[in-house]
């Protein structure tokens, strides 16, 4: 059991996993953590003494020729390991070192839980052939040879060319007439030739290319956004090939299973990613260091992994148009039709401009409504339609893939109870009647609170509000969706908020999330902290104008939570690039990339100063113009965002808006699933509602509406 413990600690931190008598000898796995070895083997480093050449065994079977000597000791690739516990033994002479190091199977899973079945196999698509069949028992995927439920397929690797036309081809057995040449970061000009590897990693489709002539020793890891509820193995997006990191001579590591188009499950994700690092590693070694380059769920990723992994899936991150976490977020997103609802049928809404005050997020007179096909609209509906029947809807989905006629039983795919909540069921648990417990609720929210104390709204449209926004009904209550989310249902069933699953009337009941689900969740590791302690530069381009999803606060958000974890963000840096007035032109990645590659290179050279210690001139707050020419940086850019101070230069040039929670008396960081509740008399007491000094019939219908209290963020 000791030499288990000396083995952690090593992958922890990077010290080598040392059990040898006088301490001469030591075994670490270089590949993943000593306890957490994926696919039947390990890339193994032995340290030992000078002209000492140790004999090293797998399970008391020597296995020292697949070692070979490096600058610092013996590294070889341990193969043969079976599932469970297996003995690492190093032994010269007296001295002896030993290692526990545990196996478990490429399909998985390690620590995410019990498997999610229907799974949807997309081997052919992705280019690696039919599934391999895994059962006879009528039950997956059919294939030549019986049944697939976890879509495995032999990894294949082959060699692809970058055009001069700007796309990728497959490489010919001669020099093609139009193969490009591309400039590494060292300066020196390559042939643009690409050795790719794809595969089947923990179910997902992975891949790991670079440069066949020119690696330069670091490597990108391409996450993904999108939204997916699982069941599905996704494919491979355009990411895969970078062409700029590929270009530039970095590895670039890519997997299905972390897009979350396909799923957002991160403990999941998380996993895969650590095992495909694992897979790149046992392949080509440790690299110089690995940078997160991702948007939107991308962006969620890096920050997710960063803090519940430390170093071992990322050493740096650049999080695109970002969010702290994907799981706080539907608490004022799951917010949005019933604020949508109310207004559409209110004609005190009718100017889209005066929609902010309700839902903190920008709104316009002027921007096209994609429902509407007439001017007007808002971030609810531009950004967010359409994700509260996709995450709350068991009965719901988008996925309509052809593969599905393939899965057996038939109907397979009926059964599936197509929420967020069940996606994630091995986090949030399971409810009495079988349905994923939701962390949704809004018991006690004060839904425009900060319009009526400004003066913007009046009591009485205050308390009918919240009167009438209502909640959304238990899972196991919801029926179809009308129109426009299923298209039979249209135009004659007309329903764009979800109103069949809400829970209405005057006062409507609202909905106090699942304690357990928010317990859980809240230990999982899904929602960010702030605990990340690696080189962050936080890039978006602003579209507030645009409604665009990715609302600008929310890199702010991020940057809260680290306060309030440690009081420390100096490992994080913050650039907006203006994308007015008609839509991003300039794409800041490739210096993003450039400044990470100083970061790092001043923390190999002095550890001892730390992640902010070490940060380079140009990684600082910064903005940009729409061409991409800076319009200021330094450490007061973003004044009066999370202080007190005048607005500084990119916070003026860069108007900011929030949510319906933080309208409510919410924090911008968001996060707070169930608020303390407070009575509405102490609230009155406290001055919550500015001016306004309710009568006793206004009161009485405060008191009703909120018969448990009011929040007390």
């Amino acid at each position: 059991m000791a030499t288990l413990t000396l083995a952690l600690l090593a992958s922890l931190t990077g010290a080598p996993a040392q059990a040898a008598t006088g301490g001469a000898l030591a075994l670490e796995v270089l590949s993943s953590r000593a306890d957490q070895v994926s696919g039947g083997d390990a890339l193994v480093r032995v340290r030992h003494p000078r002209g000492v050449r140790p004999v090293v065994e797998r399970n008391g079977e020597d296995v020292t020729a697949a070692f070979t000597a490096t600058g610092d000791g013996l590294t070889g690739l341990v193969t043969g390991l079976r599932a469970g516990p297996n003995t690492i033994t190093a032994e010269a002479g007296p001295l002896r070192a030993t290692l526990t190091v545990r196996d478990f199977p490429i399909e998985g899973p390690i620590f995410s839980g019990p498997h999610q079945y229907p799974f949807l196999c997309k081997t052919e698509r992705g280019g690696l052939g039919p599934p391999v069949a895994d059962n006879q028992d009528g039950q997956g995927m059919r294939t030549a040879g019986g049944w697939s439920r976890d879509c495995f397929a032999p990894a294949v690797t082959d060699r692809l060319y970058r055009s001069t036309d700007g796309t990728f081809k497959p490489m010919p057995a001669g020099r093609p007439a139009d193969l490009a040449t591309t400039t590494l970061l060292d300066g020196r000009t390559v042939d643009f030739v690409v050795r790719r590897e794809r595969g089947v990693i923990n179910r997902f489709l992975y891949s790991i290319a670079l440069l066949e002539d020119g690696w330069n020793g670091r490597a990108i890891y391409r996450f993904d956004g999108g939204v997916g509820i699982g069941h599905d193995q996704g494919t491979l997006g355009g990411g895969a090939l970078d062409p700029y990191g590929l270009g530039k001579g970095y590895a670039v590591l890519y997997s299905s299973g972390t897009r979350t188009s396909v799923h957002y499950n991160l403990v999941l994700g998380g996993e895969t990613a650590l095992m495909v690092k694992e897979r790149f590693i046992e392949t080509h070694g440790r690299p110089l260091y690995t940078v997160g380059v991702g948007a939107s769920g991308g962006a969620i990723q890096q920050y997710i992994y960063g803090q519940n992994f430390g170093n071992r899936v990322i050493d740096a991150a650049i999080p695109q148009y970002s969010y702290p976490d994907m799981v706080t977020q539907t608490i004022h997103v799951g917010d949005c039709e019933l604020l949508e609802r109310y207004m559409d049928h209110d004609p005190r809404w009718a100017h889209w401009d005066e929609r902010t005050a309700l839902i903190g997020m920008n709104a316009g007179d002027t921007v096209a409504n994609p429902y509407t096909g007439r001017p007007g609209s808002d971030e609810c509906v531009n950004g967010w339609r359409g994700l509260a029947p996709l995450t709350m809807n068991p009965k719901w989905t988008p996925n309509e893939d052809p593969e599905w006629a393939l899965m057996d039983p038939p109907g397979v795919k009926d059964t599936v109870n197509w929420t967020h909540w069940d996606d994630l069921r091995n986090v949030y648990g399971v409810d009495e009647r079988g349905h994923a417990r939701s962390t949704w609720g809004n018991t006690g929210v004060q839904y425009g609170l900060k319009a009526l104390v400004d003066g913007v709204i009046t009591p009485a449209e205050f308390l009918d509000l919240n009167a009438k926004a209502g909640s959304w009904k238990e899972a196991a209550d919801m029926v179809q969706e009308g129109c426009p989310f299923v298209r039979a249902a249209c135009p004659a069933d007309p329903d764009p908020w979800s109103a069949r699953n809400m829970n209405l009337g005057d006062p409507a009941p609202r909905r106090t999330g699942d304690p357990v689900a928010i317990r859980n969740v809240e230990r999982s590791g899904l929602v960010f902290r702030g605990a990340i302690d690696i080189p962050v530069i936080d890039w978006r381009h602003y579209l507030e104008d645009r409604l665009d999803m990715h609302n600008s606060h929310q890199s702010f958000a991020a940057r809260r939570r680290m306060l309030d974890h440690d009081g420390r963000a100096g490992n994080q840096v913050i650039w907006f690039t203006d994308a007015r007035p008609d839509g991003p032109k300039h794409d800041q990645t490739p210096e993003a990339l450039a400044v990470i590659d100083q970061w790092m290179a001043n923390l190999r050279a002095h550890p001892g100063r730390g992640v902010a210690g070490n940060r380079p001139p140009l990684a600082v707050d910064r903005c940009f113009a729409t061409d991409g020419t800076q319009l200021a940086a330094g450490p007061h850019v973003w004044d009066g965002v999370l202080d007190r101070r005048p607005p500084g230069a990119c916070t003026r040039h860069f108007p900011l808006y929030g949510t319906s929670r933080t309208v409510a008396g919410g924090p911008l960081e968001g996060g707070v699933y169930a608020c303390r509740l407070q009575p509405v008399a102490r609230a009155l007491a406290r001055g919550l509602y500015g001016s306004w000094r309710p009568t006793p019939e206004e009161r009485a219908r405060l008191e009703r509406i909120f018969p448990t209290g009011v929040c007390a963020y």
